[in-house]
């Protein structure tokens, strides 16, 4: 351990911090106050006069009673949620928690820890290996194919040979957008040792008819699949995460769940929000469109693109993403530069949000163009993405 700065300002570095989190930095996307902010996969749209009218009684209602801890179980929000999801899912095989990183944290609080591993087929959530590795729990980086999607006789060789005690799949993939086909899934259910989870926290916006991992519950009581309110249904600010699963897997989770985890205020927002969710999802349909409509677009300007089910489009390539980044950021439009070298990453805004970001785009390309097709590294040519 290293002494203290000669100021006498205590360093990170002075603590007695655990080994593995050393030379670690923060999760993080920037939050800056620009025009456009394309760089968080929000839903755009804010809630209506309506819904802001159902909060604001759903507080003064429960304002009276803050002085008594919040229902531990979350019973009734449980229930909506249940009722919500479908499939025949009941309230005991729901569970909820502060967004679903926090739910991601609990499966490895319960299922992960000291000599235990979880694989993840990358690239995907970055949040999935901090989560991990603050569980304590060894991580391990599969692959996915060159097209961002995932080969299931790859994916069954990493399983046998690392044997990992959890298994996250994530469907639609964050950064790339790309949907697993449910034969994918159910088949590394199957051969998966121990837990899998399929992160779907941006599955309302998949394509019409694409099937949920939620039909596969019956039956894979190792299964879990998890949600949130942040994405489809703009709630982000609520901080809601939810999952479906056996109930036994919910039993497991109380073993590590701090008591009155979910605040009574949070818990009636987000059922105000279910309550209101013809309204909320019905800008689904208008984010699908505008994402088409922007890969169309990045395509025909000689951009790859990967095929997106989500609210967001990874596209590329760039020799140094870095300086597009920042050149978009100057004409003050904000995306993320996230995911393998030489992609960026924009989430899908409103038509006028999206129409800033064309002419940005445009504009910046003019200086920093991508790399031509049939070349090394070039849009048909993902083989370095790994």
């Amino acid at each position: 351990m290293s002494a203290p700065g000669a100021e006498g300002r205590v360093r990170l570095d002075d603590l007695p911090l655990r080994d593995d989190l050393r030379g670690r930095t923060p999760y993080g996307a920037p939050q800056l106050d620009v025009p456009v902010r394309l760089n968080t996969n929000e839903n755009p749209y804010p809630p209506s006069a309506a819904l802001v009218d159902g909060l604001a009684e759903a507080v003064r209602v429960h304002a009276g009673a803050l002085n008594r801890y919040p229902d531990r179980d979350s019973v009734a929000l449980r229930e909506d949620l249940a009722a919500y999801l479908g499939h025949g899912i009941a309230p005991a095989q729901v569970w909820a928690a502060n967004g679903s990183n926090e739910i991601l944290q609990q499966i490895l609080q319960a299922f992960g820890g000291p000599g235990r591993c979880a694989m993840g087929f990358e690239p995907s959530y970055s949040m999935h290996p901090i989560i991990t590795t603050g569980a304590s729990t060894r991580w391990i980086s599969g692959a996915r194919d060159d097209d961002f999607g995932l080969d299931p006789g790859r994916a069954m060789a990493a399983i046998e040979e690392h044997r990992p005690d959890i298994v996250f799949l994530t469907s639609p993939n964050n950064p790339t957008g790309t949907a697993l086909p449910l034969d994918v899934i159910e088949r590394v259910v199957k051969a998966a040792p121990g837990m899998v989870v399929v992160d779907e926290a941006y599955f309302e916006f998949a394509r019409t008819g694409t099937p949920s991992a939620l039909r596969l519950l019956p039956g894979n009581p190792r299964l879990i699949v998890t949600r949130t309110m942040s994405k489809a249904f703009a709630m982000a600010g609520t901080r809601l995460g939810y999952l479906a699963a056996d109930p036994a897997v919910v039993e497991a989770l109380l073993l590590v769940r701090l008591p009155y985890h979910l605040s009574t205020l949070t818990q009636a927002a987000a059922r105000v929000a279910l309550a209101h969710r013809a309204e909320l999802l019905g800008t689904v349909d208008t984010l699908r469109a505008e994402r088409d409509a922007v890969v169309a677009w990045l395509r025909g300007h000689g951009l790859a693109v990967a095929d997106s089910d989500a609210n967001f489009v990874l596209f590329g390539r760039f020799a140094d993403r870095r300086a597009v980044w920042e050149a978009l950021l100057a004409h003050g439009v904000l995306i993320r530069e996230v995911g393998p070298p030489e992609w960026l990453r924009v989430s899908v805004g409103t038509a006028e949000e999206m129409a800033a970001f064309r002419h940005a785009m445009a504009a910046v390309l003019a200086a920093h163009p991508a790399t031509p097709p049939g070349t090394p590294g070039g849009p048909d040519d993902l083989e370095e993405t790994q």
